[in-house]
């Protein structure tokens, strides 16, 4: 299935206002399951770091809601949010400054490319590397663009169901997507390959995350990619399914799992 073109209408009808680009951050805040556990992982790396300068790379910003998070939770924190796609950086700009966040700026790069020497205390990139074929050297660039004792997150599908493919012969449900997903040893390797000194991966999207984005992302995109009339029937669907997902997120994010189809990485330099 292609994603992409299902996003370009989604943020037509979600630009539209400063308003609705924040309700649209809020539903994906609530729905989106890898969002409980990044946020998760930001809140504990910004323990005593609220009141201190901090620099930090968005790396694959996409619809810009991690960069949104991160400015809203200190003013201190200077925020460069990277992506590819030129329409997407052009309405998070937009948006970023009708909002009065003077802390962000939106840029396009290629991560492949885009390095910046001892420059960021922190880099996230969510639902990117599954993208890239070059991820070694995005994971040097990285390396290099992190601050002695900077930290890297990634999330990004597992091989264990990662872009719903459980088989040989099976494609991903995303057909942008250049890998299936990470073998959880392997993703260690290539970050210390890349010269990262420390690296810490774990499971997401256990059993309940499974259900849960099924529920709340797959099934919804499935009818999307038939007919956008399906947009009439999104709201009485998720009436029925949302309190369900919501629990289901609460027990992922609040168990370890020893497999899941979502990896959780960090790595410091």
């Amino acid at each position: 299935m292609q994603y992409d073109p299902i996003k370009r209408v989604l943020g037509d009808v979600f630009n539209k206002t400063p308003f609705l680009r924040r309700v649209f951050y809020n539903l994906l805040d609530l729905l989106l399951l890898r969002t409980w556990h990044v946020h998760k992982e930001l809140r504990d790396w910004a323990t005593n770091r609220r009141n201190k300068e901090q620099y930090i790379l968005d790396a694959g910003s996409g619809f810009g809601q991690y960069t949104y998070y991160l400015s809203g939770m200190s003013s201190k924190w200077s925020i460069k949010a990277v992506d590819v796609k030129e329409e997407q950086i052009s309405d998070s700009n937009c948006f970023i400054r009708a909002i009065g966040r003077h802390n962000v700026i939106f840029k396009i790069a290629d991560l492949v490319k885009y390095r910046e020497p001892n420059n960021y205390d922190l880099i996230l990139s969510v639902d990117v590397m599954e993208h890239i074929l070059e991820d070694v050297e995005v994971f040097r660039n990285f390396h290099a663009s992190l601050r002695s004792g900077g930290m890297l997150v990634i999330s990004t599908p597992s091989d264990q169901g990662g872009s719903d493919v459980h088989g040989a012969g099976e494609e991903s449900f995303i057909e942008e997507h250049v890998r299936d997903g990470y073998n959880i040893q392997e993703i260690q390797d290539k970050l210390k390959l890349a010269g990262f000194r420390r690296v810490d991966a774990r499971y997401s999207y256990g059993k309940p995350g499974q259900i849960s984005w099924r529920l709340s992302m797959k099934y919804p995109l499935v009818m999307l990619n038939i007919s956008k009339i399906f947009f009439l029937v999104l709201p009485f669907y998720y009436l029925v399914t949302f309190p369900i997902s919501l629990v289901l997120n609460w027990m992922d994010v609040n168990q370890k799992h020893a497999s899941g189809t979502g990896l959780i990485v960090k790595a410091w330099k």
